[in-house]
């Protein structure tokens, strides 16, 4: 029986097995806020390359970067009154400007610094920056307006987990402004493959573009669009978002052009973004018992020197070999960058670095020791292949000339390795469903792992839909999205109305 590095399993227990990665594998830990995390190097190691390799898709598609404040006005948010409603629960407000002492040790808000008007701390930034665009926009020649920020946002959850739902996290928004409602719904889709085509090629997580439910628009949106994965508990997680406003927001802003004949006209707008989220995604997709396994493509370093020291005065020489096997790694490449290696020679014990490093993910963990330089060797172990088929850890000796000219070639395997597995996951956990009784079947309590079911819909609004909503809150279910690109009929009525279906939607549980 293999003994694994973690002290839980996915099997034994999904949800303690996620928080066990993410403290194992130093990603985060507790702040001493509720709800709130710092991010450990290693976490946000992955989150800087996440934005550097995001970021270059956005400016690819013509949005500069700027920056917004982190406080806005109360008033601005009043000015639209299904956006506020939609996040007001959620809301962190600052009332006062100063502290003075309560004359017993401690500090209270000075009620002579009382704010003319609250603020909040940003939740998300359309109307701040909606009221930057009524100023910038003028023309139909100031249009469209591409821009982005990478900034951090305070949701004030009640029930939070690290990365998939805290109440600050940091992500990037993006906000645009256009002429016409069908350029900006070009915008919206268009983002919304960024983030799929960055998903699957960059976080080797396969995803379901789609079109959310009426009830599950962002609050103000006219259309909601997101990338929906399937983790391995069979559970979704919306990994990004993109949103098509129409007016919603340029009517409450007052984001207004001339138009080319001179009349004055309403801007439509759209807003996108992903968030730290996806870390909490790459953990429940790639990760295992002995740790998270780090899509090469993500990783602070690809390949770990873990030098196997004694003590001993072969160790200087063993030192050697490594610091030239990490030069000689920086001048390849890998998935169209250098290598990143790193030479691990920490005062640690090697086996306590070398199972330290399979925790984190490294994609390839190369150990030498005193016979792997005499031999001119390195024992190389994969970490999306850890194990032989005899429970023994993977650790194969090869030569050293032999694993430079491979190591590019091995990282991109490793990266299509992992991505195919999501693949295939996903699509053996989605089941079409054509009746109600199935779907209670499917997802009654003790069923382990029910996944998605692929159901028909007839797109009900209003009363409809709110007791549709009711009925699969009863089974902790959700509407993820209506995936992009059907044709045909449905080929059935629709599960919850029997009126004739016009899509089919996915439903399951959700993080």
């Amino acid at each position: 029986m293999i003994k694994h590095a973690l002290p839980v399993t996915r099997e034994a227990d999904f949800a303690a097995w996620y928080q066990s990665v993410i403290t194992e594998a130093d990603l985060a830990e507790e702040s001493g806020v509720r709800g709130c995390m710092v991010i450990r190097p290693w976490g946000y190691g992955i989150w800087e390359r996440i934005q550097r390799l995001l970021d270059d898709r956005i400016k690819a598609t013509g949005h500069e970067n700027c920056y917004f404040p982190l406080f806005i006005p109360l008033s601005y948010f009043e000015k639209e009154a299904e956006h506020v409603e939609g996040f007001a629960k959620e809301m962190a407000v600052v009332t006062h400007h100063r502290l003075v002492s309560d004359g017993k040790g401690g500090l209270t808000p000075d009620p002579e610094a009382k704010l003319e008007e609250p603020l909040v701390v940003r939740p998300t930034s359309e109307t701040v920056i909606g009221a930057a665009f009524a100023r910038w926009v003028q023309s139909w020649r100031d249009l469209p307006v591409l821009i982005n920020q990478w900034a951090n946002v305070v949701r004030w959850e009640m029930r939070t987990r690290m990365f998939l739902r805290t109440s600050e996290f940091l992500w990037q928004e993006g906000h645009t402004a256009h002429a016409s409602a069908d350029e900006a719904r070009e915008e919206t889709l268009k983002m919304l493959a960024v983030y799929r085509d960055f998903s699957e090629d960059c976080l080797g997580v396969h995803v379901i573009p789609g079109e959310k439910p009426e009830n599950e628009r962002f609050p103000g949106a006219v259309e909601t669009w997101s990338i929906e994965a399937m983790m391995q508990d069979g559970k979704a997680l919306q990994a990004g978002t993109s949103h098509f406003l129409g007016t919603n927001f340029a009517s409450a802003q007052n984001i207004r052009f001339q138009n080319a004949e001179g009349q004055l006209e309403l801007a439509n707008t759209t807003s996108w973004g992903v968030s730290t989220r996806m870390i909490g995604g790459v953990i429940m997709v790639h990760g295992d018992d002995d740790g998270l396994r780090c899509p090469p493509k993500i990783a602070p370093w690809q390949i770990v020197i873990v030098p196997m020291l004694r003590d001993k005065p072969e160790d200087e020489a063993i030192v050697s070999y490594c610091k030239a096997l990490q030069a000689k790694l920086a001048t390849g490449s890998a998935l169209g960058e250098p290598i990143r290696a790193l030479l691990d020679l920490k005062p640690v014990k090697s086996t306590n670095k070398r199972w330290g490093w399979v925790k984190k993910g490294a994609p390839v963990v190369v150990e030498v020791g005193g016979r792997d330089v005499e031999g001119g060797n390195v024992s190389v172990i994969r970490r999306d292949d850890l194990y032989r088929e005899d429970g023994k850890l993977n650790s194969a000796v090869m030569p050293r000339d032999a694993f430079l000219e491979e190591a590019g070639g091995l990282l991109e395997a490793i990266q299509e390795a992992l991505h195919q597995q999501s693949i295939d996951r996903l699509k053996a956990q989605i089941e079409p469903v054509n009746d109600w009784s199935a779907i209670e079947t499917k997802f009654a309590d003790g069923v382990k792992n029910p996944g998605w079911a692929d159901v028909a819909w007839s797109k009900p609004s209003g009363a409809a839909l709110n007791g549709v909503v009711e009925r699969l809150k009863a089974l902790k279910l959700t509407i993820r999205n209506a995936p992009q690109g059907q044709s045909g009929h449905p080929g059935a009525p629709c599960i919850f109305t029997g009126a004739p279906a016009v899509e089919r939607v996915l439903i399951g549980r959700s993080y």
